[in-house]
């Protein structure tokens, strides 16, 4: 499946470390998406959220998504890079 990451941005601050949102698309898929991802220390053990971003979508379509952030630690990786690269002290 191809993806598009449309923005990526990361923050960071005392009580939740860091804090990336990321908006992609998925080829195929009617609905994009976005990730939240979080670490306390922006190098590992980064925990995700996944959302529509823009209202309700097909819920086959997400649960594919989901899997693949799971299983798939480059397609996961690509977001954390995106995140990264966007982030400013």
């Amino acid at each position: 499946m191809k993806t598009t990451i449309i923005s990526a941005t990361m923050t960071r601050d005392e009580d939740n470390g860091y804090v990336g949102l990321i908006r992609f698309t998925i080829e195929n898929h009617k609905q994009g998406y976005e990730v939240t991802i979080q670490s306390d220390n922006g190098k590992n053990n980064w925990s995700y959220a996944l959302n529509f971003s823009d209202g309700a979508g097909s819920e086959e379509e997400i649960q594919v998504v989901d899997e693949w952030l799971e299983e798939d630690d480059a397609f996961f990786e690509q977001f954390v890079i995106a995140a990264k690269s966007a982030y400013r002290e």
